[in-house]
């Protein structure tokens, strides 16, 4: 069983940057996509950014394109989520995931303890 590990959240002021990383745990980690979701306050798990086994084929939701980029380094069994210009309604606890390449929670049965993120305004 892989075990992901988030890292790099914290508080950052609108308009700053963060880059969070998913360490995994075994030598599975090149044969999954890898998934950030994340969850507001009162809100529902959200999907946020995808990428395929080699990280060349990405996806982003809407609110989050060009402004954050999904990468993953085999080698070093780490994803990343490159986080600029973010904003307050960014807030949130974020979760890296492994699985099949998707958009929905279900095509990752694979996550990690979430760490948060908060944007101040």
């Amino acid at each position: 069983q892989v075990q992901l590990v988030e890292s790099g959240g914290g508080l950052v002021q609108a308009g700053g940057s963060l880059r969070l990383s998913c360490a995994a745990s075994g030598h599975t980690f090149s044969i999954y996509a890898m998934g950030w979701f994340r969850q507001a306050p009162g809100k529902e798990r959200e999907f946020v950014a995808a990428c395929n086994l080699s990280g060349s084929n990405t996806y982003y939701v809407d609110s989050v394109k060009g402004r954050f980029t999904i990468s993953r380094d085999n080698a070093k069994t780490t994803g990343y989520l490159q986080m600029n210009s973010l904003k307050p309604e960014d807030t949130a606890v974020y979760y890296c995931a492994l699985g099949l390449w998707g958009l929905g929670e279900k095509s990752y049965p694979c996550w990690g303890q979430g760490i948060q993120v908060t944007v101040s305004s």
